[in-house]
């Protein structure tokens, strides 16, 4: 074809509609997650999963799209190799000299749910969204928890690990 022609080349062109999802269609459920010999870990991820809404076919990065989740028995929770002596949380008082550290053992011992919730929120993105996930989770060092209304009569530990811990 020389400069000269005005030929058009004609290209069709067809669209898909993404469908997104909204907080005002999402659904949330309640979960319940025995964690009683599980691997602390594995067991965050996989609680960080349901929180994020990653595993409804609705997922949307971002909203908050994920279900409530209630952990019972955190005390009982695993570590594995010498984590539960080397491992170790740091915080500052904000007072000079205010340096503060405390083992998995000593944590264990004080709070232990507080454990977990450290664990599932240092997965979750560092944002807004995340402050708003950690509304939905609820950790209970027990086998007693607050919700026993709320969630369905027969609801079972829905997340079973492949290694558990003796």
């Amino acid at each position: 074809l020389g400069r000269s022609s005005n030929i058009a080349l004609v290209t069709q062109f067809t669209t898909t509609q993404t469908i997104m999802s909204h907080k005002r269609f999402a659904n949330p459920l309640w979960h319940l997650i025995d964690a009683r010999g599980q691997v602390l870990g594995r067991l965050s991820t996989q609680i960080a999963h349901i929180l994020r809404g990653k595993h409804k076919p609705t997922f949307s990065p971002n909203y908050d799209c994920g279900d409530y989740v209630v952990v019972i028995n955190a005390a009982e929770v695993k570590l594995t190799g010498r984590k539960y002596e080397d491992k170790k949380y740091t915080w500052h008082t904000g007072y000079v000299g205010g340096l503060k550290q405390r083992t998995v053992k000593e944590q264990m011992n004080i709070k232990p749910e507080e454990v977990v919730r450290k664990a599932v929120l240092g997965m979750l993105a560092k944002n807004a969204l995340r402050d708003r996930l950690a509304r939905k989770l609820r950790i209970f060092p027990g086998n007693r928890h607050l919700h026993e209304d709320i969630l369905p009569q027969g609801t079972e530990c829905i997340l079973t690990s492949q290694r558990q811990l003796e």
